[in-house]
């Protein structure tokens, strides 16, 4: 997935701390206008009509909006993932290098979606600031780069071995390594009950996974290749949030344009080097110019990653982590749906089963979190009347 929001990576928890970013950079921005103001002797607050009129927009300009961030995000990550099965389940015309009619290179993926994502960023961080700087040395953006590459490269190639319900579902695991890398590399501290809710997922992924019918080939090494690919996926994943929150801490103003930036600088040099050094680039190459759909695929593929990078962005800055992250469940919902409808897939009732768990289990977490945020506000409410 894209570098800055990896999909669903502990959604509550990461995004909270974007929501905390956001809000922190704002206060340092309104800090820096009102200290010039007072410099040129300007007045520092904004006149109450205009203050309320910006503070309260209309329920139908809510109403819009709202849909317009659950149709941009649904839609950009529902295509986003059938397009990575069509680009790697999909037998394409055999090539010399490539007689299977397979995709020969899950590299090339990843290079395809982080070719227009530093493309994209650059002209927002060049709008934005002026300058193409990030904001932080572009060294300390290797680390998460390598591991989100690594996630991304680990996300396509699982699809050679399991099915993309499993892929979906087993996304939501990474609770527990986001846990892990959080303790080791910021010393977060967790309650039980998120401990409770993260081995609950587990419990519902160990189910999910247990149907035959989630791997493609019955044979022991395909399934095993393909949780170690799983795995690959979500470990790194789970790093590459971590290490981008400590950017944050450590490096100072820093937004989200410039992460995306330094981020996909790194994963694209990364890229291009696996490439050459692998020898993939002639034969992916080759195998386009006989199957130029695959391109096609591939740049879709690029667009709806870019897309929800900015919907996720707006979203959570207009309306919460919350929001977000119901819309984005229901994503992962609505994705397995598709996904077997397009692909002719079939889930046992132990994989109906196993995904129940899991959606349980997170909408009960959401729930959780809304009524301890509404709880906070009341508290926050009643000290300042007091």
């Amino acid at each position: 997935l894209p570098p800055l929001v990896s999909e669903h990576t502990n959604l509550s928890r990461l995004i909270d701390e974007m929501s905390g970013r956001e809000l922190e950079l704002r206060d340092i921005q309104r800090k820096e206008e009102q200290a010039s103001l007072l410099e040129s002797g300007g007045a520092t607050t904004v006149p109450a009509k205009e203050a309320v009129a910006k503070a309260e927009p209309t329920i139908v300009q809510v109403a819009l909006e709202l849909v317009f961030c659950c149709v941009s995000l649904q839609t950009s990550y529902v295509v986003w993932g059938m397009m990575q099965e069509m680009i790697m389940s999909t037998e394409f015309k055999p090539t010399p290098h490539a007689p299977t009619g397979h995709f020969p290179s899950a590299t090339f993926c990843v290079f395809s979606n982080r070719f227009l994502a530093i493309i994209v960023s650059a002209i927002c961080v060049y709008w934005t600031h002026g300058s193409l700087s990030t904001g932080a040395p572009l060294l300390s953006f290797s680390p998460c780069a390598l591991s989100n590459t690594l996630s991304s490269w680990g996300q396509y190639k699982a699809l050679e071995f399991v099915g993309f319900s499993l892929q979906t579902i087993f996304k939501s695991s990474k609770l527990i390594p986001v846990m892990a890398m959080g303790y080791l590399l910021k010393g977060t501290e967790y309650k039980w009950i998120e401990i409770g809710e993260a081995l609950g997922i587990s419990l519902g992924i160990f189910i999910f996974s247990c149907s035959k019918s989630n791997f493609v080939g019955s044979s022991l090494s395909n399934e095993m290749i393909g949780f170690c690919l799983l795995l690959l996926y979500v470990i790194c994943d789970s790093f590459t949030s971590q290490w981008q929150s400590r950017i944050y801490r450590d490096y100072g103003k820093i937004d989200q344009f410039q992460m995306m930036f330094g981020v996909n600088v790194s994963a694209l040099t990364i890229t291009i080097l696996a490439l050459i050094l692998s020898g993939e680039l002639s034969v992916v190459v080759e195998f386009l110019s006989y199957n130029p759909n695959a391109l096609y695929y591939n740049i879709v593929t690029a667009i709806c990653s870019t897309t929800g990078q900015f919907a996720i962005f707006y979203t959570i800055k207009r309306f919460g982590p919350d929001v977000f992250t119901i819309i984005m469940t229901t994503r992962q919902m609505i994705s397995i749906v598709v996904s077997n409808y397009m692909f002719n897939h079939k889930m046992s009732t132990q994989s109906y089963i196993g995904a129940f768990v899991v959606f349980s289990v997170i909408a009960s977490s959401i729930y959780r979190k809304v009524k301890e945020k509404q709880a906070k506000q009341s508290s926050a409410t009643a000290a300042a009347v007091k």
